[in-house]
């Protein structure tokens, strides 16, 4: 279901996206409404759907999960049973975080924490390699985190700001600029 929301509702889940332990009288104060107003209006995100729910982020490396590798899958045949089949066993798969369908060479994407690359392979590797309509599989690990977020854009997009070009310094010549000989 959507629903209109207008920016006092976009403060509010601003505010819940980056703390979900904010009190509700917090959130009043920090997006001008008194607190039984504020209340009702978080009561209808939730009852909306628009805020699934409130929870903790966990740090996987300080947990003793450094390892994050995504997975590739295509399973044959790509029928309905089959999928449902597949899809039933990765929810049994306590390290497999998140699972997509997709469209595309592939069937399903899969993000999986492991604590070393023999615990992936022990604890997921194997148990993947053991559906029989599992047809090919993709590992790659992740080497670092360039962005990883759970924060929705609720504001608009800025303009993409024009694209820069280097100036020259010194006597340097752009290397744009047309070079014209002297008589």
């Amino acid at each position: 279901m959507t629903i209109e929301l207008d920016l006092t509702d976009r403060k509010i889940l601003l505010l819940l996206q980056k703390d979900a332990t904010l009190s509700t009288g917090e959130i009043a104060d920090r997006v001008g409404l008194s607190q039984s107003p504020c209340w009702r209006r978080i009561r209808r995100l939730e009852d909306a759907g628009v805020i699934a729910k409130r929870t903790a982020l966990l740090d996987p490396k300080s947990l003793g999960f450094p390892v994050l590798l995504f997975v590739e899958v295509k399973v044959r045949p790509p029928t309905p049973s089959v999928q449902e089949a597949f899809e039933e066993t990765i929810r049994q798969i306590p390290r497999i975080l998140e699972c997509y369908k997709v469209m595309g060479e592939r069937d399903y994407v899969l993000k999986i924490a492991a604590r070393s690359i023999e615990d992936y392979e022990e604890n997921v590797h194997a148990r993947l390699m053991r559906i029989p309509t599992l047809w090919n599989m993709t590992t790659t690990m992740v080497m670092s985190t360039v962005k990883a977020t759970t924060e929705l854009p609720l504001t608009p997009d800025p303009p993409p700001a024009a694209p820069r070009r280097p100036q020259p310094s010194g006597d340097e010549a752009h290397p744009y600029t047309p070079r014209i000989a002297s008589p």
